[in-house]
């Protein structure tokens, strides 16, 4: 019977427990901090496949790994607390500045990268006419050179047969006419 006694005592305690305390970190305010702290630089690292070096029947997909460069830390920069300035950064991650200065820049060296690759087509035509001219003032020059070569051999020729013509044909005894020659006559 005294067991009987101690069941409803059991559940009186169980009723009867305190709510635990928990504690939640208090986040920091935003105005506050702006220029307390210095930021954490993380670096991002594309890796492709490879094997394991330590276990090579292991292959690893390519992936992404993240890397802290540089923790934060205290900002000790005297009167960084009343101004809202931000660190400089790399300026590989940070985003170009856009203004309308900016813009029409970027849109003048288009035109002009525009212009000038019209220019070079041009010029790429006009050096590929130049080719083909100076290709034909090659073969021109080469058939020219010919040519006078064949001209001097006929000049060479023509003075040979001229001077041969001047002189008086050898006397032969063997004449079937009695006749003067002709001047004329070959």
């Amino acid at each position: 019977m005294k067991t009987y006694y101690l069941i409803p005592l059991v559940f009186l305690s169980a009723c009867s427990t305190t709510p635990k305390l928990t504690l939640r970190p208090q986040q920091p305010s935003t105005t506050d901090a702006a220029g307390l702290r210095c930021p954490e630089v993380l670096h991002a690292y594309h890796i492709g496949r490879y094997a394991d070096p330590n276990d090579s029947l292991i292959m690893h997909e390519q992936h992404v790994v993240y890397r802290v460069e540089e923790n934060t830390r205290w900002n000790f920069h005297p009167g960084a607390v009343g101004r809202s300035t931000t660190l400089p950064r790399d300026a590989a991650f940070a985003p170009a500045p856009l203004n309308d200065a900016i813009l029409a820049e970027v849109n003048s060296q288009r035109v002009a990268t525009a212009q000038i690759m019209i220019q070079a087509r041009t010029l790429s035509a006009a050096l590929a006419q130049f080719q083909t001219a100076l290709q034909q003032t090659r073969t021109n020059l080469q058939e020219t050179l010919i040519l006078r070569a064949s001209v001097n051999a006929m000049k060479q020729r023509l003075d040979a047969l001229e001077s041969a013509q001047g002189q008086p044909p050898p006397f032969s005894s063997s004449t079937t006419t009695n006749e003067p020659p002709d001047p004329l006559s070959p």
